[in-house]
């Protein structure tokens, strides 16, 4: 299965680089695949595609300001330090750039009151170990230190006090709860209190899972042959009372709708391991791609993706790839808005 298979052509000005000026007031694209029919629809409108008893599975995690700027204190120059995974108090997996140069032994200058240095190679291409240096809890210190950390498609300035605290709000969905994510779970960007509490009252049921996203979620494919393609690991955790939940709504064949493709990678990951849902802290390297088989998910909400990723295979592979390119096709045609700050599909 050929990497160029699931490429398209995305004009640039199409990449939303700012989100919508009221969350539920993205457009929806409404995908059934039975059908194979498309609608054009708002995010608001989402209520009427649902009936009672339906459960929607949300990823509750929440992102952290994962991007620090550095300076080297030996040569003073620019380093990003891009915090993956804390290992332990002040100890993280980072990526850093650029990264030739850089050293086990490096110290690095973030502001008067945090330094760092570096630690240690992983094994995995591109991490490193990382130990700051603050006093107390760098988990503390975090929030005044770090950035949100956008994708590298929104080009625009980050730091700026007006653009930082449109994304510390808007970069994140309004129901995350456990910090850990270095991206957002783009899908459930659109839903408002007031959508939610509109679901539940028509009798919707709610289930939170959490999926810290890092680099299994966005980094590239490289091989042209996707099968050869390894996802790096992700942590997930389904507590007992949403395990309950999930599974009884299974069991009773009601219709399961996964919010973004984290949350489906949670939930097959566990019908794959254990064939049904149970209370779990795990790690998932899920790889889906046309030709998988879902034992769980019934429905999908999700943005648009960029090509060639493992996002545009995983909902290919759930609602037929031609089927999918061809709504990218009128997406594009209607002018929708891309990615992470973009519009939506519910698919169905």
């Amino acid at each position: 299965m050929l990497l160029d298979e699931f490429d398209y052509t995305l004009p640039p000005e199409l990449i939303a680089q700012t989100p919508a000026q009221k969350r539920d007031f993205s457009r929806m694209m409404v995908l059934d695949k039975s059908s194979r029919t498309v609608e054009h629809k708002h995010f608001y409108d989402i209520l009427d595609y649902f009936e009672r008893d339906e459960l929607l599975v949300l990823n509750n995690t929440k992102v952290i300001p994962a991007r620090i700027y550095a300076t080297k204190c030996a040569t003073n120059a620019n380093i990003e330090v891009f915090l993956l995974k804390k290992k332990s108090d002040n100890l993280y997996e980072c990526l850093l750039k650029p990264s030739k140069r850089v050293k086990i032994g490096t110290e690095l200058r973030i502001n008067d009151d945090v330094n760092a240095v570096i630690k240690e190679k992983e094994a995995d291409d591109g991490k490193w170990t990382v130990e700051f240096l603050c006093s107390g809890n760098f988990d503390n210190v975090l929030p005044k230190v770090g950035n949100i950390p956008l994708p590298p498609y929104i080009e625009r300035n980050m730091t700026s006090d007006e653009y930082k605290s449109l994304d510390f709000e808007r970069y994140q969905t309004v129901y995350a709860q456990k910090e850990g994510s270095v991206a957002a779970p783009t899908a459930g960007l659109h839903f408002t209190p007031e959508i939610l509490e509109k679901l539940r009252e028509k009798g919707v049921k709610i289930a939170n899972v959490t999926l810290n996203v890092g680099l299994g979620t966005f980094r590239p494919v490289k091989c042209d042959n996707i099968l050869e393609h390894k996802m790096d690991s992700e942590e997930f955790e389904i507590n007992e009372e949403n395990a309950k939940i999930i599974e009884e709504a299974r069991l009773s064949g009601r219709k399961i709708t996964a919010v973004g493709t984290t949350s489906v990678r949670t939930l097959e990951t566990v019908m794959q391991k254990y064939g049904r849902i149970i209370p779990v802290k795990d790690e998932s390297r899920l790889f889906i791609y046309p030709g998988f088989e879902f034992k769980i998910v019934n429905k999908l909400l999700t943005n648009f993706h960029l090509p060639k990723s493992t996002l545009i295979m995983l909902v290919s592979a759930f609602a037929g790839k031609d089927f999918v390119f061809d709504a990218y096709k009128t997406a594009i045609e209607n002018k929708y808005r891309f990615y992470s700050y973009g519009d939506c599909m519910l698919i169905k």
